[in-house]
């Protein structure tokens, strides 16, 4: 039996998770599939808050974190395609997370020292 690949309705995504190792999205018609967080970098650096604030784009073909600038499609999971982000692309936005989270530490320290009384 030939089956066309043009036969073939992508499921889309209903709900997303993740473990410390693996993103899991259940989709629209039943299955639930599983793969290893490591195949995405930015998953992998950001916090559980982080990877929790995620929505639906496309009608659920994809999935978007806006805090960490990162798109995955339920097709590219289905097809075991794990992230293509170069290493020099992944090297700059950990090196900005890095100086914008020493704003932010930066910035509270010198609020708390505005705040103490003698």
């Amino acid at each position: 039996m030939i089956i066309s690949a043009n036969d073939f309705t992508i499921p889309a995504a209903q709900d997303v998770r993740t473990t410390d190792d693996s993103l899991i999205v259940d989709l629209s018609d039943g299955r639930t599939i599983s793969v290893p967080l490591a195949w995405f970098p930015r998953l992998v650096h950001a916090t559980r808050k982080e990877r929790g604030q995620w929505r639906l784009i496309g009608r659920g073909t994809g999935i978007h974190w806006t805090l960490l600038d990162e798109d995955i499609s339920v097709e590219g999971l289905l097809a075991g395609r794990s992230s293509g982000e170069g290493q020099t692309s992944l090297k700059k936005w950990l090196d900005a997370r890095r100086i914008d989270r020493h704003k932010r530490t930066s910035g509270k320290k010198k609020k708390m020292r505005g705040t103490q009384t003698q």
